[in-house]
Order: C-alpha cells, then sequence, then structure tokens
C-alpha cells in the first residue's frame, strides 16, 4: 500500500511496493536531506539536490524506470511536472507550474491521475478540473496566506 508523507511545501516522501523485491522511497523537492532510492526535483532552484545514501536523482523531463517505478518528467513554465505509477496507481506532482492551465500536449502526457498534489493557488481549481483526478492533495499553502 502507497504510503505519501507530506513534509511541507512542495515536498514530499511516498513509499511503495511493487512486489516482494520492488519497493522504493521517493523524496520530491527535499526540504532536507533525506534518505530515498529516488528523488525527484521539480523546482529549478532546488537547494537540495542529495539524500543520506544512494539514490537515483531526476532533475528534468524525460522518461525513466527505477525499482519498479515509471516516472515521467514534463516541463512547464517554472519547473517539472512528474507522474509516477506504481502500484496499479498514477501519481502525478505538478510543483510549481507558473501556468494558469495546462497546455494540451501536458494533458495528454499527465494522462488520468488518481492522485494529484498541486499548489494551493488561484490556478488550481482550473488545473484540477483540467486533470480531474480522484484524490487532491494541496501544497505551497504560503502561496496563499500572506
Amino acid at each position: 500500500m502507497a504510503k505519501i508523507y507530506w513534509a511541507g511545501q512542495s515536498c514530499f516522501q511516498i513509499s511503495v511496493s511493487n512486489g516482494k523485491d520492488n519497493s522504493a522511497d521517493i523524496a520530491i523537492d527535499s526540504l532536507k536531506e533525506e534518505k530515498a532510492d529516488i528523488l525527484l526535483l521539480a523546482k529549478k532552484d532546488n537547494k537540495v539536490k542529495t539524500t543520506k545514501g544512494e539514490s537515483f536523482i531526476i532533475d528534468g523531463s524525460g522518461e525513466y524506470e527505477v525499482k519498479g517505478v515509471f516516472i515521467q518528467g514534463i516541463p512547464s513554465s517554472n519547473n517539472t511536472i512528474y507522474v509516477l505509477e506504481a502500484e496499479e496507481m498514477r501519481f502525478c506532482h505538478c510543483g510549481d507550474l507558473g501556468q494558469k492551465e495546462l497546455t494540451d500536449e501536458q494533458l495528454e502526457r499527465i494522462g488520468q491521475i488518481d492522485i494529484l498534489m498541486i499548489s494551493a493557488t488561484d490556478e488550481a481549481p482550473k488545473i484540477i478540473g483540467q486533470i480531474d483526478p480522484k484524490i487532491v492533495i494541496p501544497m505551497d499553502y504560503d502561496k496563499i496566506i500572506k
């Protein structure tokens, strides 16, 4: 069973298991050095670029398969959108998009999403409506609280 932990701002830790020998701990936009098998850097200016121990680090667009997790990085105006497939679920971390809505190409690449992690901004409802996920986890509350 996938476990999702929000660690503040746009940082998430996700633990997944794709069978007996294929489990993975994934850190997205870490605020500090975390222990992770996979480190995803969505922010272009992310300060933490290392982890405790050995990690597979992804910091941009492309397609990857690591420890039974399929990962797709999709470019946006401000960062990289990540789509992860594990445990027969699709997760999407939008990061700080810097866009009012997603392009048709981005939507096609994102596809059907079970769990969406998105910044709590004025644009979020439009983007949530475009993706139409089963579950939404808001992040980056500081963008709306001033």
